[in-house]
């Protein structure tokens, strides 16, 4: 395993100056890309050895992958944009590293990966339970190998869609498109990554930003100097409180 040391520790990495080759060393260096690569492969090993039939495993991983964009909507929409976290003093610290930092400065790829402590966690509560109900201990090692293989899928789209590249992909191409349209239009609709479906069900999504007001909370998630007044947590621990760090440039909203 690459050593975090040797790559990341005092290293800035801004996608924006970063091409597809920088890109692509980054994550794969990234420690918890390679947790997620690791347990996946380790994962899927134990769900063969312990499987009686393949059935399960192919049920029980693909129910993994199908609800894994609901529970992102469910998370992203409701708990991330959510204002309950920042309130409280022993969850402001998660808030602020899991998704207040990153809406801050959308391009900053020390952020933008998901925070091991929570997202592990929450991969296999989510994963390994709904696959034991299918098929035992076998289904669950399968869902949860689904589960951390969607994860990295989703966390390398995540990267591509702030990186300075255009996909070649129609797929990426609008996928990108959406998602630096709620980064840098309006953070109340696009919640999805790669997959919009939960947004158009329940009335999220926008396809074009004139489509709906551009948001003035955009890059601080409705956590601005009054709610830092009243909530002090964040801002306590933010560097440069009040500053802004972003400016949304308009190619990154219409394109």
């Amino acid at each position: 395993m690459l050593k975090r040391g040797a790559f990341w520790n005092g290293r800035k990495y801004h996608l924006d100056k970063m091409t597809l080759r920088d890109l692509n060393k980054a994550y794969f260096a990234y420690p918890a890309i390679q947790v997620y690569l690791i347990l996946g492969v380790l994962s899927a090993i134990a769900a063969v050895w312990l499987a009686r039939s393949v059935f399960p495993l192919a049920i029980s991983a693909t129910a993994a992958v199908l609800i894994y964009p609901l529970v992102w909507y469910l998370l992203h929409r409701f708990v991330l944009h959510g204002s309950f976290l920042y309130k409280m003093r022993w969850s402001a610290s998660m808030w602020k590293r899991i998704h207040f930092d990153h809406h801050r400065d959308p391009h900053d790829l020390r952020v933008l990966f998901g925070s091991l402590a929570n997202t592990l966690p929450t991969i296999i509560i989510v994963t390994a339970p709904l696959g034991w109900m299918i098929g035992g201990p076998a289904a669950a090692a399968a869902a949860l190998s689904g589960g951390l293989f969607t994860t990295c899928f989703y966390e390398l789209c995540h990267c591509i869609q702030h990186l300075a590249y255009q996909p070649k992909l129609a797929f990426l191409k609008r996928i990108k498109r959406l998602h630096l349209a709620h980064h840098f239009h309006n953070e109340s609709g696009n919640f999805g990554i790669t997959n919009f479906f939960w947004d158009r069900i329940l009335g999220t999504f926008y396809s074009h930003p004139r489509e709906v007001m551009r948001s003035s909370t955009v890059f601080n998630l409705g956590y601005d100097e009054e709610a830092g007044k009243r909530w002090p947590y964040v801002a306590g621990l933010t560097e440069n409180w009040g500053e802004g760090k972003c400016v949304p440039r308009t190619e990154e909203v219409t394109a």
